[in-house]
């Protein structure tokens, strides 16, 4: 049995998130080429991975929209892996082009120019940025979209890269100490580095098909247990996340005087509780029967050996 939620509306989302990397790269240049800081040229070059970032997620959410078909029976949801682990993989690359113009700076440091009107630009742009990511953590918690999810953890690392160059560069103006500036460029490096390694390795643990999360596992035991009557047992429970949809399997086990009708009846009953809690769910049972030894006798995934 399988519950489904329409996801062909969530590239809007992705549309709002080009929007705002296209207006903040605009914004962010501006202020750079106003006051020269490598701190500012730091957060518009994010800005640039952002919009990268967002246009995979915009082909990639069409892309797992799609229906299944003859060649992919599952469907296509595990293509926002694909999305969320290219966009952490830009982040990364984002992260060493902002270390290397760092380290430059650090060794001939240059003065700042316009630096209040420089900063103004920045903080209008990091607040846009941080609309956009709550819309889109939102919408990604919502939809259970890993998608969604990248891109919006990736907006909010651009808003803190933003927090800390206005200080750094604001701290310049006050100080006068030129070489601030490309340590802030540095800090901020480091930032995006970890923000971009935890993107990657979400990616990865989809697309090798980790188990359902703890909460999601207690609701599924909580559900089996209230089917436990008349010695009705069931083991072999596995669990899968792909994308945005949820897969469950397990093996029921009754006795075996009870007619076809009845066991398959419990299955639906079974089928249609997790269901309704899991959403965007894919539940797959199979009856057995406590008197034969085959029942207990497969432990492992190779059923053949």
């Amino acid at each position: 049995m399988t519950s489904s939620i329409d996801r062909s509306s969530l590239t809007r989302f992705a549309w709002l998130s080009i929007a705002a990397a296209v207006v903040t790269i605009a914004l962010k240049t501006g202020a750079y080429l106003l006051t020269g800081s490598v701190g500012l040229l730091s957060d518009a070059l994010e800005s640039s991975v952002n919009l990268a970032g967002a246009l995979m997620a915009l082909a990639m959410l069409t892309v797992a929209a799609r229906p299944a078909d003859e060649e992919h029976a599952y469907g296509h949801g595990k293509a926002e892996y694909f999305s969320s682990g290219v966009e952490g993989t830009l982040i990364l690359i984002a992260a060493a082009g902002i270390g290397v113009a760092a380290v430059q700076r650090l060794l001939v440091p240059r003065p700042l120019e316009q630096l209040g009107f420089g900063l103004g630009i920045t903080v209008v742009a990091a607040l846009l940025n941080l609309a956009v990511a709550l819309v889109l953590l939102k919408a990604g918690k919502r939809h259970h979209s890993v998608t969604l999810n990248a891109n919006a953890h990736h907006l909010l690392t651009d808003v803190w890269t933003s927090v800390g160059v206005v200080v750094g560069v604001g701290t310049v103006a006050l100080t006068g100490w030129e070489r601030l500036d490309p340590l802030v460029a540095l800090v901020v490096a480091g930032n995006i580095v970890w923000a971009g390694v935890r993107i990657v390795r979400t990616s990865v643990l989809g697309l090798m098909d980790t188990a359902l999360s703890a909460e999601c596992q207690g609701t599924i035991q909580g559900i089996l247990e209230s089917h436990r009557e008349d010695g009705v047992e069931y083991h072999e429970l596995r669990t899968r996340q792909s994308g945005a949809r949820q897969f469950v399997s397990l093996h029921v086990i009754v006795p075996g005087t009870w007619t076809v009708a009845r066991g398959h009846e419990l299955l639906e009953r079974i089928e249609s509780d997790l269901c309704r809690e899991l959403q965007n769910a894919t539940v797959l049972t199979h009856l057995e029967s406590f008197e034969d030894p085959a029942s207990w006798d497969h432990d492992d995934l190779d059923r053949s050996a």
